[in-house]
């Protein structure tokens, strides 16, 4: 884990515009159903979307990026007005410069969570300047990058646990 005196991480936390996740591992379980026709059911955690709710408060913006390509997953980010996402990524540390140009954000002002090793690289990026977490059963392979570690597990409120982790930094000293 990545230690920064409280002031720094406030001050990272007032920055933050855009907060990006991975989907499986951290709104979701990890878990899937499948069936003869394939991927059928992910659970995702009602918490975790009233953070995004929470951090649209603050006026820090959601984005998803994960490998998959999912409709399920598309029809959740809509629902929760999820305005960035990004599907089918396999490498997401090359995916950070389109970010950054469609956004017109610095890499100070992303927070980044994410639970496995694909996370790694664009994690490493993100937390020279920005902010980034995992879940509670996150990877040993995230952990030496993340500067807040989540005390639930993915898929049962970690996302929402760093977004109000974000939220009370940005009103710290």
């Amino acid at each position: 884990m990545m230690t920064l005196p409280e002031d720094i991480i406030a001050e990272r936390a007032r920055k933050i515009k855009l907060l990006i996740s991975d989907n499986d591992g951290v709104f979701t379980d990890n878990g899937v159903y499948y069936s003869e026709r394939g991927e059928e059911l992910k659970r995702y955690s009602i918490r975790d979307g009233m953070g995004v709710e929470r951090l649209l408060d603050v006026s820090v913006q959601t984005g998803i990026m994960t490998g998959e390509i999912s409709p399920n997953l598309k029809k959740r980010a809509e629902k929760l007005g999820i305005e960035y996402l990004y599907l089918g990524v396999k490498d997401k540390l090359s995916k950070l410069e389109d970010v950054l140009f469609e956004t017109g954000l610095k890499l100070e002002e992303l927070a980044y969570i994410g639970d496995d090793i694909n996370d790694v690289p664009i994690m490493e990026a993100i937390a020279a300047e920005g902010i980034t977490a995992c879940p509670g059963d996150a990877t040993t392979f995230v952990r030496p990058y993340v500067h807040f570690l989540c005390n639930a597990a993915g898929g049962n409120g970690a996302f929402r646990e760093f977004a109000e982790w974000i939220i009370s930094m940005r009103s710290a000293s």
